[in-house]
């Protein structure tokens, strides 16, 4: 064992002549380790919430959609397009068109989004499990059918279960603004009513609806224009890669984006405030690591005549500062190690026993406890900083004091 840590674990375990020294230390540990375990906790419940939040979205989300950079639509009748829906990697190609319209219900107006969609969307996303009135199904040989979100159909007062139809309304595009009959410059359509859904996103709950694709282009006066297609891939397929490939072939006119950029501010916004509490901690942190410049400070000045010896015997300086470096670098390691492990261990009760409920109505929430996922990267992290800051508080001691 190198000789200067040999001495610095001696230091560090043997019983000092001032038990000031050892409750200063062990204090300094259990600092470290609480400081450590709330960064462990705090950035696995972030974790948990970023990985509820992404499966909310893969429920409705595509695994890639094509928007166009400029403009509102693009025509998918061309040949590019025919060589994406033969890719080897897709599964599912989905023609989309959405607009905003003003539904219209009895006495009761609200503006919505309007989503046209093809009979195989059931397929591309997973509709069906969201819904909680109704069903899902888009037109038969009589009527068109829409499915609402939950707050759309709250703000309309209706439900599945009703029997006249919703009016829809969108401006007429190829009209002119006719002053003395406002009305005449807007389409309207019909549909009757088939489901509610609910994701627990304000975004699509309170503003979405789905309809056939074909009702939309009738109200918004297009013939084959859609403003996004959505790709479900295969299961063996990778979809970075298949992006990639996509993105190449249509160029710089059309964004591709995966289900994490189509959410962008969202998971954006949640990393933000993960590691703006990080550093927050990280302060916290550093003012429990202040107990090993005392602790360290104190045993440099009990330690006075071993420094002698030490200096008789050949040692130098730097041998010297090496032991107290060591020492306050061991204070901190144990600390974040046993903080690491006791933050693991807490996480993994919750997981399993759910220890602590996000409210007493459990009704209120999509989950009745704090989701947690603890990750390897994270704990890397967090052990990282708490040597990182160990050593520079182990430094000033050693530096300011004369040996």
């Amino acid at each position: 064992m190198n000789l200067s840590l040999k001495i610095a674990t001696r230091y560090l375990f043997s019983k000092k002549s001032h038990n000031a020294i050892n409750l200063i230390s062990m204090i300094s540990v259990c600092g470290i380790a609480i400081a450590s375990m709330a960064m462990v906790c705090a950035l696995s419940v972030f974790n948990g919430f970023h990985d509820l939040v992404k499966d909310m979205f893969s429920t409705f989300d595509p695994e890639l959609k094509i928007t166009a950079v400029k403009g509102k639509v693009f025509d998918p009748e061309t040949d590019v397009f025919q060589t994406i829906r033969e890719m080897d990697g897709i599964a599912i190609f989905t023609e989309c068109l959405e607009d905003n319209v003003l539904v219209k219900y009895a006495d009761k107006q609200v503006p919505a989004t309007l989503k046209g969609v093809p009979a195989n969307f059931s397929q591309q996303t997973l509709i069906d499990s969201i819904i909680i009135d109704g069903s899902f199904f888009l037109e038969d040989e009589m009527n068109n059918y829409a499915t609402l979100g939950i707050g759309l159909a709250n703000n309309l007062g209706v439900n599945a279960a009703f029997v006249y139809p919703l009016e829809i309304f969108a401006p007429n595009r190829t009209a002119k603004v006719n002053m003395l009959d406002p009305s005449g410059s807007f389409n309207r359509e019909y549909a009757y009513i088939a489901g509610v859904f609910m994701m627990n996103q304000p975004i699509y709950d309170n503003q979405c609806m789905i309809v056939p694709l074909s009702l939309a282009r009738e109200l918004f006066s297009y013939e084959t224009e859609v403003s996004a297609i959505e790709l479900k891939l295969k299961d063996n397929a990778n979809i970075s890669k298949v992006q990639k490939e996509i993105q190449t072939l249509l160029g710089n006119d059309f964004h591709v984006k995966n289900r994490y950029e189509q959410q962008e501010n969202s998971f954006k916004m949640m990393n933000i405030e993960k590691w703006v509490t990080f550093l927050i901690l990280c302060f916290i942190m550093a003012i429990a690591v202040f107990n090993v410049i005392t602790s360290l400070s104190m045993l440099i000045i009990e330690k006075k005549n071993d420094i002698i010896t030490l200096r008789n015997l050949g040692a130098d300086d730097r041998l010297i500062s090496r032991i107290f470096l060591l020492e306050g670098s061991m204070i901190s390691v144990l600390g974040g190690i046993t903080g690491i492990v006791l933050g693991v261990l807490l996480c993994l009760a919750q997981q399993i026993f759910g220890l602590l409920k996000l409210g007493s109505d459990s009704s209120a929430f999509t989950i009745e406890a704090y989701p947690v996922v603890v990750s390897a990267s994270d704990t890397l992290i967090v052990l990282g900083t708490v040597l990182i800051i160990g050593f520079l508080a182990a430094i000033y001691p050693v530096k300011k004091i004369k040996f």
